[in-house]
């Protein structure tokens, strides 16, 4: 199973992924560099990412606590989530994000 992670580069990788971890986690241990200050506690918005439009509606919606750290986000878009939110499970093998402007 696998996610895949464009960069602030531009570059896509392929990482292998864990269920039940945060895309986040996953991003950072594939050695992808992401702020993720708060370490996964939904307390900043340092691990945005967008997500693919293809894969919206095959996470569950961002929750109020989310939805606030977004609200102090830079360059939000309708795809925006953060990365600490979402819980990798094998519906979500192949998952495509893009990293945001202030997570690097």
């Amino acid at each position: 199973m696998h996610i895949y992670c464009t960069d602030m580069e531009g570059k896509t990788h392929e990482i292998p992924a864990t269920e039940e971890w945060s895309v986040m986690e996953i991003i950072r241990e594939g050695g992808i560099a992401m702020l993720a200050q708060c370490g996964g506690s939904c307390a900043c918005a340092t691990c945005h990412v967008y997500v693919d439009p293809a894969w919206k509606d095959k996470i569950p919606p961002a929750g109020e606590e989310e939805i606030g750290m977004l609200d102090g986000a830079f360059e939000v878009t309708a795809d925006s989530r953060l990365a600490c939110q979402i819980f990798f499970t094998k519906e979500l093998d192949g998952l495509k994000v893009t990293l945001a402007n202030g997570s690097m």
